[in-house]
């Protein structure tokens, strides 16, 4: 018999049409709620849906939850899903209010608010930076003192690297102050040296069913505080070399101590310079920064489907085996307006062209994005090589000698 199956968002942001896609592909049938008309959504989703609600707001919970009875009264409901991380308390409301297996209110919190994340983790001997919650300027100084510089603020309930600030020392506290005005609550943390990577799992009645261990080059706060650089992923390949496993061993830990049973969760951990693993935090939700497309490069699978049978079906059948190390290379172009030429494009391609598995540049004509709010910037390039050096070599190559000029 299908599965139905509650959808929160399932037109956005861009990769939930992807995953609702998906639940259709499984199988599934899937009732779609957003706030966005029917129109509004891509056929693809349309197709994939077996009927839709529109309602004024997703964040009015108890007013979703009586919509949601009205709407589905008289029909069967499995599950409930969002992998947008707005809508994860909602959509666990809605799980209480249906006897829906997944994430409660009380653990989906732990996975939105970074101090009770932080509190659950410590608890359970994971080794997480110091920190603090504050509300008003008194105590974010208090916090400061308490853990001492250098240090990063940034929001309690938060996703990426939005308002999120490192202070290098005091003298740079009242400037950053002012930056969060607008921010109610923020975690203040000790700041960690060292690399950062990711790790994302799909998993089933709280067994990791895949993993996948990402690089970030820079960290994401240095992409987003440096406009001219052109971040870089690397998805490995090999995950079990020392230096890596001691991250897998981490985020395994971690998925115990949250209660995490099944679905997609996106990790964020350090690797000190003498080897440690240190969390950062983590989302029950999808990784953005087109990484599910990076993992499914990694091995030519789709994970927008194998998600969808992990929860439906309890099962991941898809051959998992990794056969490359991805790079992704989000590129911002130089100067403002419009684009006006694009240079060492053809270069790039004779010499890699057949390492090169996606390539989606603004076009010539076309304004140029904000990297702000749109984490593409102007366009986005995936190479792939067996070979890890390899691979780096070329998605440094696609992010220094690929040039975007607007003006």
């Amino acid at each position: 018999m299908p599965v139905h199956v509650l959808m929160l968002s399932p037109g956005f942001p861009d990769d939930m049409s992807m995953f609702t896609r998906g639940l259709a592909e499984v199988g599934a049938r899937v009732y779609g709620l957003g706030d966005q008309p029917l129109a509004a959504l891509r056929p693809e989703v349309r197709d994939a849906l077996t009927d839709y609600r529109q309602v004024r707001s997703l964040w009015d919970t108890p007013a979703v939850v009586d919509e949601v009875r009205t709407w589905l009264r008289g029909k069967s409901l499995d599950r409930a899903e969002c992998l947008w991380e707005p809508g994860m308390e909602v959509v666990a409301a809605i799980r209480e209010a249906f006897g829906l297996p997944g994430l409660d209110v009380e653990r989906s919190i732990a996975f939105r608010d970074k101090e009770r994340m932080k509190q659950v983790l410590e608890r359970a001997g994971v080794r997480t930076p110091r920190h603090g919650r504050a509300r008003t300027e008194a105590e974010v100084r208090e916090a400061a003192d308490r853990i001492g510089y250098p240090l990063i603020i940034k929001p309690i309930a938060g996703a990426g690297s939005a308002d999120t600030y490192h202070l290098r020392d005091a003298t740079e506290f009242d400037k950053v102050l002012a930056l969060l005005k607008h921010v109610p609550e923020v975690s203040v943390e000790e700041y960690i040296d060292g690399e950062e990577f990711t790790f994302d799992t799909i998993c089933s009645g709280g067994q990791v069913l895949f993993h996948n261990v990402s690089w970030y080059r820079p960290k994401p706060l240095v992409m987003r505080q440096n406009p001219w650089i052109s971040p870089i992923s690397i998805t490995l390949r090999d995950t079990s070399v020392p230096e890596i496993r001691v991250g897998v061993e981490l985020g395994h830990r971690v998925i115990e101590a949250l209660g995490f049973e099944s679905g997609i969760t996106h990790m964020e951990w350090f690797r000190t310079p003498s080897g440690e693993a240190v969390f950062g935090e983590i989302g029950g939700r999808a990784p953005g920064g087109r990484l599910v497309h990076a993992m499914n490069y990694s091995a030519d699978i789709d994970l927008f489907v194998g998600w969808a049978e992990a929860v439906c079906h309890g099962r991941l059948s898809q051959n998992l085996d990794k056969r490359y190390n991805v790079g992704v290379v989000f590129k911002r172009a130089e100067g403002v307006g419009r684009i006006q030429r694009i240079e060492g494009l053809q270069s790039l391609l004779a010499h890699f062209g057949p390492h090169i598995a996606h390539l989606d540049l603004v076009a010539v004509g076309q304004p140029r994005r904000d990297y702000r709010k749109v984490v593409e910037g102007d366009g986005w390039v995936v190479c792939r090589h067996p070979d890890f050096e390899t691979t780096v070599e070329i998605a440094n190559r696609i992010a220094t000698d690929l040039r975007m000029y607007a003006g």
